[in-house]
């Protein structure tokens, strides 16, 4: 029988921190980097990266789904596509994900198939998060392969470019509505 001692080592190695890095925090920043080039031009600031056993930044992304005209051009989905290419392999079993927001079902179910090896994320998703807020996809007991998961990290940078965006976007929502209130009274 295998006991909590060896089960909990088992679990610290699975989630060891990839080799060359001293924190999460760390390779959270480079996500943020990430996420800044989705603000830049005009998406959600989301940013995601895969990262190597070994330290390697297998792939850097950024969302692109209203440039792209893709509804899957998430962060993560196209960190996933450069990775495959890379590896030439769709399975990613190595690697893990570390992206700013937490992950919605259709990037959830994706990062199961690629067989991922785990997830850090920065902010939660409260209304479409599919790893803890509004559903845990990844204990599903329909899925062949588990993906452990780290919550929280650098949360309130990650929440705040996210909160900002939306602010400064409703802002310019209304601003547009008045303008064209103020053109047609006119």
């Amino acid at each position: 029988m295998t006991t909590r001692r060896e089960l909990e080592h088992c679990y610290d190695a699975l989630t060891a921190l990839p080799e060359g890095w001293s924190s999460w925090d760390d390779l959270m920043r480079i996500t943020l980097e990430e996420a800044r080039k989705a603000e830049a031009i005009d998406e959600v600031p989301v940013g995601a990266i895969l990262v190597a056993p070994d330290g390697t930044i297998v792939a850097k992304a950024y969302n692109r789904t209203i440039i792209d005209h893709d509804p899957t051009a998430h962060a993560e989905i196209l960190a996933l596509r450069t990775a495959g290419k890379h590896l030439q392999n769709y399975r990613t079993e190595e690697l893990v994900l570390v992206v700013t927001l937490e992950p919605c079902l259709m990037c959830s179910g994706a990062l199961v198939h690629a067989r991922i090896r785990g997830v850090v994320y920065g902010a939660p998703d409260h209304k479409t998060g599919a790893v803890d807020s509004q559903l845990n996809s990844f204990e599903l007991p329909l899925h062949n392969h588990a993906i452990w998961h780290r919550a929280g990290v650098l949360q309130e940078e990650c929440s705040t470019m996210l909160s900002a965006f939306f602010k400064k976007r409703r802002k310019q929502i209304k601003a547009e509505k008045e303008s064209r209130k103020s053109r047609s009274s006119s």
